[in-house]
């Protein structure tokens, strides 16, 4: 059915503007009421773009803030692209010319080639694989906390496990490690709104020097590796399978930041959030401590959705489309509120109680269905798990104290601090 092309203003609230910096100063209590508000629109608001230094400036964005919506975007690729881009807003043509594009950008068939390529990373058997060095990490991260005394859950516990993995995974030396976890701190403050130009320019040469060294990093070992192959996952990766395929230099690169920023921030967002949620609610807590084995799997689910790690990405339109009423037009942005989503109430009944015994629960804060799902979700899940069994067993008593500082973001739900006691 042939619809006008409506833009739906937020006169019913004009304090509610998501592509404004100011809404995203808000505490998340208030950004979860803005979004139930939106929900109860009949149609999907526009919201039109910012001048943003340095970025490209678009016309503008239609928020996805229903699950429904969420979930049919997430299926259909061919009409919602990834491409050029998936943050909001569109980062500069140069981006993808100086670093290489990232397979979270693109669409099939080479967004497939490169997933069937680096899946094999996140396989059953080497994520099984995988146990032990985990549980290793996670005791000698509980370890020195023990021994520092309780200041930090994020530096002491959260930020450090998914990294540690993740060069373990690699096989990155030793002696580069304190490098990695340093450019990767960089580039997790640069996802943040940059209220400035003057400390835009800074973070923005920060990130782009943090990023050259990780990637140069990567394909030094990979060029060594091509030469004589360990069983990591850098040489499995530069090594031509019985298919021949494998991924270039660049690609390896870009795979290694795109593992190192997005494969760090679900585990340690959720971590470093799930802390303060089973302090808030010591019955869930207790309910959890009761039979771990019995609940974690149910309580990680409840705090992805309750957290929802990385908050929102963005799809370009392709072709006429209809979504709920509205008409969608070729080059039209649509931004994917994966927050908003996993607060439906039509979908989770009392979506603000934290429930880890939540059932069903749909949630898209992996992405929503489709080709785009998160790769790593078992991995993160395998991390959260071992993490707060080894904290429970040794640590029963560990707490959050006082309120999380939260990373000023559109797009990246981070702890920035988490005191803690126990």
């Amino acid at each position: 059915m042939a619809c006008h092309h409506k833009t739906v203003t937020t006169a019913v609230d004009p304090s509610i503007d998501l592509a404004d910096l100011d809404f995203w100063r808000r505490p998340l209590r208030e950004r979860y009421e803005a979004f139930a508000r939106l929900r109860q629109l009949e149609h999907p608001v526009f919201f039109p773009e910012r001048k943003v230094p340095l970025l490209r400036s678009g016309k503008g964005f239609y928020a996805l803030v229903r699950h429904a919506d969420v979930v049919e975007a997430s299926r259909n690729p061919k009409v919602f692209s990834s491409e050029p881009a998936v943050t909001n807003p569109e980062p500069p043509g140069w981006v993808k010319h100086v670093f290489g594009e990232s397979m979270v950008n693109m669409d099939d068939p080479r967004h497939a080639r490169l997933r069937r390529i680096v899946s094999r990373a996140f396989s059953p058997k080497m994520l099984s694989n995988l146990q032990g060095d985990i549980e290793a990490a996670a005791k000698r991260i509980v370890d020195d906390l023990i021994a520092e005394g309780p200041r930090d859950f994020v530096s002491q516990v959260a930020a450090r496990l998914p990294i540690t993995v993740i060069c373990d995974m690699m096989g990155i030396p030793q002696e580069l490690r304190e490098k990695v976890h340093k450019h990767v701190d960089v580039s997790t403050a640069y996802t943040g709104i940059r209220p400035s130009l003057p400390r835009m320019l800074r973070m923005a040469g920060e990130n782009v020097l943090a990023l050259f060294s990780l990637q140069r990093m990567v394909i030094r070992l990979g060029r060594e590796r091509s030469a004589a192959p360990g069983d990591d996952l850098v040489s499995k990766l530069v090594t031509a399978n019985i298919d021949g395929e494998r991924l270039s230099w660049r690609e390896l690169g870009s795979f290694f930041a795109l593992l190192l920023v997005a494969g760090n921030e679900t585990a340690r967002n959720t971590m470093a959030h799930g802390i303060k949620l089973l302090t808030d609610n010591p019955e869930q807590r207790e309910l959890l401590l009761s039979d771990f084995d019995k609940y974690i799997g149910g309580a990680i689910e409840e705090m992805v959705r309750y957290v929802s790690p990385i908050m929102q990405f963005r799809r370009t339109v392709t072709q006429d489309y209809d979504l709920r009423g509205l008409h969608l037009k070729p080059g039209d942005k649509v931004v994917l509120f994966y927050g908003s989503a996993n607060r439906d109430e039509s979908v989770f009944p009392d979506p603000d109680r934290f429930d880890i015994t939540r059932d069903p629960n749909p949630h898209v804060g992996f992405g929503g269905p489709g080709p785009h799902f998160c790769l790593g979700a078992n991995l993160a899940r395998q991390e959260i798990k071992t993490m707060f069994r080894e904290l429970f067993t040794r640590l029963p008593g560990i707490r959050a104290v006082g309120e999380p500082e939260l990373l000023l973001s559109n797009f990246d739900n981070s702890v920035r601090f988490q005191g803690i006691t126990f």
